[in-house]
């Protein structure tokens, strides 16, 4: 695989409903797309820093910054045997380990992409599902939020994550 090209793209994502958690509420998502193209055959990635840097050390801003200015040059027009060899070719490079998770998940999917077969098959995945959980933000009220976890188990989630923060948690 020989990445001919990489672009960036900060998305933004409305919610369906609002996301709260101890460190604020968000309405929309913003999030930087990688794509990396070999051969007419594009592979994507994303990146899941936030906004701010409550959660983590890394923003949309400065994994921008880390891709566009220290990872492309380092990967555009380089050659590699396999994906496995993305992470490693970027050691140089200090921390920032979501920017440098975005470029080798975009290197993943071109992998498989040109080989014609199921990323999770590559990975070593067997199923053709996996069983997938949701994360619930603090609600309005104990009620609110009984009712959301309902909602979640009727659609089939089989785990639930629920945020707190004091003050919406209940007195034992």
């Amino acid at each position: 695989m020989r990445i001919e090209r990489l672009e960036l793209r900060l998305l933004k994502l409305p919610l369906v409903h609002f996301f709260e958690t101890s460190f604020g509420r968000i309405d929309e998502k913003h999030f930087i797309l990688v794509r990396v193209d070999d051969g007419g055959v594009s592979g994507y990635g994303e990146c899941v820093a936030e906004q701010d840097p409550y959660y983590s050390a890394e923003t949309n801003e400065t994994c921008w910054h880390i891709i566009h200015d220290f990872i492309a040059p380092r990967v555009l027009g380089a050659t590699f045997e396999h994906p496995r060899d993305v992470f490693p070719a970027l050691k140089a490079i200090r921390g920032n380990n979501m920017a440098k998770a975005a470029v080798e998940m975009a290197a993943w999917d071109l992998h498989a992409k040109q080989r014609n077969e199921p990323l999770s098959r590559l990975l070593g995945g067997t199923r053709d599902r996996i069983a997938s959980g949701v994360s619930i933000g603090i609600q309005h009220s104990l009620d609110d939020l009984l009712a959301k976890v309902e909602r979640e188990l009727a659609a089939g989630y089989q785990r639930i994550k629920i945020k707190v923060r004091p003050g919406k948690d209940l007195a034992s």
